[in-house]
C-alpha cells in the first residue's frame, strides 16, 4: 500500500520539473531575442513625394444640362374646319410662311367674291360722285356718303380675307416639321395639334451651378458643350441669361447659354455636359489626387516634416479641405501651405511618425 501511494507523487514531481524547464527555456529565448533587437534600427519607408507650390490653374464649372430649342411651336388652326389639303410630310424642312394645312374655305371664297363685287361698285360710284361734285352737279354730302360706302365695302373684303387666312396653317418661321398628327378630311377644332415645328439652327442649353459662383457669372461667358452622342466633339455656347432667383431646394443658380448648331446635329431634349469657363484661379495649391486619403473623419494628406523634407523626414497626417479637380490633381483650399512636401504615392505603407525617404518626385499635376 505504501508503494502505491508514492507512485502518483513521483509522477507529479517529474511533471512539475518538466514544466519549469520548458517555461524557463521560453523566457530565456525571448530575452535573447529582445536583447538582439535593441541594436536594430528600423529602415525609412521609401515614397514618392511632391512639393506644394502655388500656381495659376484654369477654372471651369462642369454641370449636366439639357438642350431646348430657341424657336419651337406646336402648329394648330385658329378656327374649326375640315382638312382640305395637307402640304407637308413628317421631317420636312420648310421656310417661313410655307402653307402646311388648308381647311375647307368654300363659303368664305364665295363671300369674298360677293364682297369684292360690292367693293368694285362702291369704288365706281365714288369716282363718279367725285367728278360730279367737283362741277357742282352733286352735293358734297352725297360724295362723302359714296366715300363711306367704298370704305365699308373695302373693309368687308379685308375681313373675309382675314377669315380665309385663318383657314390656313402656315409656318411662322423656318424649321423642321415633326411627326404629322392629322389626316386628310379630318375635322379640326381650334388648338388641335397638327405637328411640331422646330428651328434647329440655334439651341439653348440650361444648367445649374452652385450659388457660390454667382459673382463670376456674366452674360457672354463661353461655355463648352459636350454630348455623348458625338464623342470627341465640342460645341461652343455663350451665356445668354442668368436666373435672378436662387433655387429654394438646391440653392443653385440656373444658367442659360445659346449655341449654334452647325449641321443641325444636336436636338432639343438631349442631355449634355456644360463646362463654364471662368477666370483662372490664381495661387492655387494643387496636389495629385493619389495624395489624398479619404476617411470618415474627412480628407487628409501625409506631410513630410524636417529640415530636409524634400529628401527625408518624419510622416505627419494633416487634415485638408479639397476643392475642384483639375485633370488628375485636386485643389487644396485649406490645411497646407506653399512649400509643404507631401507623400504622393505609397500612402498605405506610411504610419504616423514613421521615417520616410523620398526616392521619386512627382509633378503637382499628377503622374
Amino acid at each position: 500500500m505504501e508503494v502505491r501511494r508514492q507512485a502518483p507523487v513521483r509522477v507529479m514531481v517529474i511533471t512539475g520539473v518538466a514544466l519549469v524547464v520548458v517555461l524557463g527555456g521560453l523566457f530565456g529565448w525571448r530575452a535573447l531575442r529582445n536583447k538582439g533587437d535593441q541594436g536594430w534600427a528600423p529602415q525609412a519607408v521609401q515614397v514618392a513625394a511632391v512639393e506644394v507650390l502655388p500656381r495659376d490653374v484654369p477654372a471651369a464649372i462642369e454641370a449636366v444640362g439639357a438642350l431646348s430649342a430657341v424657336r419651337e411651336v406646336v402648329l394648330s388652326p385658329e378656327v374649326a374646319g375640315r382638312i382640305a389639303g395637307i402640304h407637308f410630310a413628317a421631317g420636312d424642312r420648310v421656310g417661313a410662311g410655307a402653307l402646311l394645312v388648308q381647311l375647307y374655305d368654300g363659303p368664305e371664297q364665295a363671300d369674298r367674291q360677293a364682297a369684292a363685287a360690292k367693293a368694285a361698285f362702291a369704288q365706281a360710284q365714288f369716282a363718279r360722285s367725285q367728278g360730279l361734285a367737283s362741277s357742282g352737279a352733286e352735293s358734297r354730302e352725297l360724295l362723302e356718303q359714296r366715300r363711306a360706302d367704298r370704305d365699308s365695302a373695302t373693309a368687308a373684303v379685308r375681313q373675309i380675307e382675314a377669315r380665309l387666312v385663318q383657314k390656313q396653317v402656315r409656318a411662322p418661321f423656318a424649321g423642321q416639321i415633326g411627326i404629322r398628327r392629322i389626316n386628310l378630311g379630318q375635322y379640326l377644332n381650334p388648338g388641335d395639334a397638327v405637328a411640331t415645328l422646330t428651328a434647329l439652327d440655334q439651341l439653348y442649353v440650361d444648367f445649374a451651378v452652385p450659388q457660390q459662383e454667382l459673382a463670376r457669372l456674366k452674360p457672354g461667358t463661353q461655355v463648352a458643350v459636350i454630348s455623348d452622342a458625338f464623342p470627341g466633339r465640342s460645341f461652343t455656347a455663350r451665356v445668354n441669361a442668368v436666373e435672378p432667383a436662387i433655387g429654394k431646394d438646391t440653392r443653385n443658380v440656373t444658367v442659360q447659354a445659346q449655341l449654334a448648331n452647325p449641321g443641325q446635329v444636336l436636338r432639343p431634349g438631349m442631355y449634355v455636359t456644360a463646362a463654364l469657363a471662368l477666370p483662372p484661379r490664381e495661387g492655387a495649391l494643387l496636389v495629385p489626387a493619389t495624395a489624398i486619403q479619404t476617411s470618415a473623419q474627412g480628407d487628409s494628406v501625409i506631410a513630410i516634416r524636417g529640415p530636409h523634407a524634400k529628401t527625408e523626414g518624419s510622416a505627419e497626417i494633416v487634415p485638408v479641405q479639397t476643392g475642384a479637380h483639375v485633370g488628375e490633381a485636386v485643389i487644396i483650399t485649406s490645411g497646407l501651405r506653399a512649400g509643404d512636401v507631401i507623400v504622393a504615392d505609397g500612402l498605405l505603407r506610411v504610419q504616423p511618425g514613421a521615417q520616410v525617404k523620398v526616392v521619386k518626385t512627382v509633378p503637382q499635376g499628377g503622374r
